[in-house]
This record gives structure tokens, C-alpha cells and sequence, in this order.
């Protein structure tokens, strides 16, 4: 017996019958005497179709006013499983964001968790009752309403099961667990039994949508135990930790790619001491985040810096850029452009992976236009077009089709 989180995404609530499966799943744990923590995103492609409501009534809506909107999505689902909770007998209580004590910061649509005042949780888990949370969302300092961003209900979860000391945090997603890589473009992919903190979180922040980076970022530092498990199959997820077991360690996890990729650049800069501290300073001040770095001085006085951005976030780069830039620099960018990953903890005690990687990718005629390490990974961009058939000669060419699966 203990407490458990337990996160349903979109799709695992998508209509009233799948509602009622994740109903039985609640209840099943709920019998076994746990103390439950559900939190819920909206039903489906709910939140798709609000955003293009919005766009109906105007094209540059409020951000206030969008999170206002999207935070009804998940009030529809967690009204919705406290009823069916209802319906089997199981005492249960719906909580918004900000009912559950969850404040972030004064940021609309990708607001951080700051922190969880987790009294009323606690008191309605004392009195026998499955708490049902709304994901997504929380409320500033100002009493204003926010969002965490899209895939923010598993931080929502994650965050909650820090504050209440959870002993288990489930995260229950269409998939059976975390693949070495997409299932649905590398047909012999398979499910990893475990991996670790380090590896999960470069795979999310690299294009694997099965988990939220900011999600995986706080279960490392507030050591949550994680799994990512299927809520339409009952089988065993993957157990996502601080370390594997040593033999399971691999030079190469998995092979992640992000198809929402653009490159930036920004041609004679003026190359002064303070220059790409100001630029990056003034991104991050608008919350940019900027992933891979580049840059020249082919002039003493001028430099030329690129780097890539999710699309998403272009236009608004674009803007900030010519806001503050001088009259004699010039901006391109480039969205024909995808990222290939690879990840591994063992690339830390085995050199040469990077070489292979670029060796593999020009063996299959696939051009690399920027290049990002780290000590567990290696990322390429190349061209869209050609970056599935990167994913899959990766994923043959390190053998990730056998080991370190369940069967």
C-alpha cells in the first residue's frame, strides 16, 4: 500500500468507453488500498479544437485568454472520471490547478511549476478519496490562470508526486513504454525494460514525445519513481531511474528525431565581447529555447551565428531578431530541416560514436548541416526529407532491434 500518481494522457480519455476502461484502472489500484493521485489531460484532440476556435474568432489571440480557453479541457475530464469513479462505488473529488495548490510562474501558455501547496490533497486522500486532477494548468502569483505548456500534464504529474512524496508516479500513454525509437517509423523498434534519468531525458528533449522533458527534469531532481506503461494494454511499462543495471548498458539507447526543427542565422554580427551573450540573453528573456550553436568570424570585426529553434517558436525569433539587430545585419533561416539523435550512456567510456554516426549518415548519401554532442548524445540536422531514412539506418546500423526488451 502507499500513494501513487497516476497520469492519463488525451488519448487514454479520449471518449466515454475509454474513460471507463482508465475508471477500472484507478479502481483496481484504488482496491489494493493505495491512496490515488489521477491526473488527467484533455479528452483527445479536445485542446486542437479549441485552438482552432480561437483562430475562427481572431488570428492573434490574447495569451491570457488562450489559457483561459485550453484550461477548460481538462475540467471536462477530470468532472467526467470522477463520475465514472462515482458510478463503481469509489470515492472521488475533482481539483482544477489551482484547487490542487499548484502555482507557477507569470507566464502564459509554457509557464513553470513553481510550487504545489499540497494541503487540500492530503486532507481529501486522508478521508478515503481518489483525487482527480486537472493537468496543464495552475494559477501565477497575480491569481491569473496559466498553462505548462503542451505534454505539461506529465510535469503537473511528476511535480505532484514530489509534494505529496508519492512512493510510484505511473504514466499511463498510448504506447506499451519507451521504445529505442519510434515504433511507428522503425517497425522492429523495441520496448526498453529500463533506462535512466540522463537518457530519458535527452530522448524528450530530442523528439520523443512519449514523456515531457520538464517532466523527466524534475522526477531526476526530486528522485520520483517513474514508469511509462499503456493504459489499453495491461503489461509491464519501462522503468525510468537513476542508473541500469550495469549490464544493460549500452554505447547507443535509442534514436530519437524532430520533425518541428528550424536553423536561424544571423550574418555579420559585430564581433565584440558581449555579442552572443546580448542575443541569447534577449532569446531566453522571451523564453526561447535555442538548441544547437554555431559560429564564425570570417572578419576580424564581423561574426555569423546559427542556430536551431522548434518552429513553433520561429516567427516570434524572427521578430525579436529584427527588433535588435543592427541595420547592416542580415537573418535567414531554414525550415526544410529535421534532428536525428542518438543517446546512450555508454557513449561516455567509448569514443569514436560521433564518427560512426557521421560515418553511417554519409554511407546513406544524408547530408549533416549542424552538428550537437553532449556526453550522451549526438545530434545531426539534416534534411527533412531524409530524416526517417536517418532513423532507421541509425537504428540497424547500432543493432538497437534485440536486446534489453521484454518479451
Amino acid at each position: 500500500m502507499g500513494i501513487i500518481v497516476q497520469k492519463f494522457g488525451g488519448s487514454s480519455v479520449a471518449n466515454v468507453e475509454r474513460m471507463k476502461r482508465v475508471a477500472g484502472i484507478i479502481a483496481s489500484n484504488h482496491a489494493q488500498g493505495n491512496q490515488i493521485v489521477v491526473v488527467v489531460s484533455a479528452m483527445g484532440d479536445s485542446t486542437d479544437d479549441l485552438l482552432e476556435l480561437a483562430s475562427q474568432i481572431t488570428s492573434n489571440p490574447s495569451p491570457r485568454e488562450i489559457d483561459m480557453l485550453l484550461t477548460t479541457g481538462e475540467q471536462v475530464s477530470i468532472s467526467l472520471l470522477t463520475m465514472a469513479l462515482h458510478s463503481l462505488g469509489i470515492p472521488a473529488i475533482s481539483l482544477t490547478g489551482w484547487q490542487a495548490g499548484i502555482t507557477t510562474e507569470s507566464i502564459h501558455g509554457k509557464a513553470r511549476v513553481k510550487n504545489i501547496e499540497n494541503r487540500r490533497i492530503i486532507d481529501e486522500l486522508k478521508q478515503g478519496k481518489v483525487v482527480i486532477v486537472a493537468g496543464f494548468q495552475g494559477i501565477s502569483k497575480e491569481g491569473e490562470i496559466t498553462t505548462l505548456g503542451r505534454g505539461g500534464s506529465d510535469t503537473s504529474a511528476v511535480s505532484l508526486a514530489a509534494a505529496i512524496e508519492a512512493d510510484l508516479c505511473e504514466i499511463y500513454t498510448d504506447v506499451e513504454g519507451v521504445y529505442t525509437s519510434d515504433p511507428r517509423v522503425v517497425k522492429n523498434a523495441q520496448k526498453l525494460n529500463e533506462i535512466s534519468y540522463d537518457e530519458m531525458l535527452e530522448l524528450a528533449n530530442l523528439g520523443a514525445v512519449v514523456l515531457h522533458p520538464r517532466a523527466v527534469e524534475n522526477a531526476k531532481n526530486h528522485n520520483v519513481r517513474l514508469v511509462v506503461r499503456s493504459s489499453f494494454i495491461n503489461k509491464e511499462g519501462t522503468i525510468i531511474k537513476e542508473e541500469k543495471e550495469m549490464e544493460s548498458v549500452k554505447v547507443v539507447t535509442g534514436v530519437a528525431h524532430d520533425l518541428d526543427v528550424a536553423r536561424v542565422q544571423v550574418i555579420d554580427l559585430d564581433n565584440e565581447l558581449g555579442t552572443l551573450s546580448n542575443l541569447f540573453k534577449t532569446l531566453a528573456n522571451h523564453s526561447i529555447n535555442v538548441d544547437m550553436i554555431v559560429t564564425s568570424d570570417y572578419y576580424a570585426d564581423k561574426i555569423n551565428v546559427s542556430f536551431s529553434i522548434s518552429n513553433k517558436d520561429l516567427k516570434e525569433t524572427l521578430q525579436i531578431l529584427e527588433n535588435n539587430s543592427s541595420t547592416n545585419t542580415k537573418i535567414k533561416f531554414d525550415q526544410n530541416l529535421a534532428k536525428v539523435s542518438i543517446v546512450g550512456a555508454g557513449m561516455i567510456s567509448n569514443p569514436g560514436v560521433a564518427a560512426e554516426m557521421f560515418h553511417i549518415l554519409s554511407k546513406a548519401g544524408i547530408p549533416i548541416r549542424m552538428v550537437s554532442t553532449s556526453e550522451i548524445k549526438v545530434s545531426c540536422l539534416v534534411p527533412s526529407e531524409q530524416a526517417l531514412e536517418a532513423v532507421m539506418v541509425l537504428h540497424e546500423s547500432f543493432h538497437l532491434e534485440g536486446s534489453l526488451v521484454n518479451k
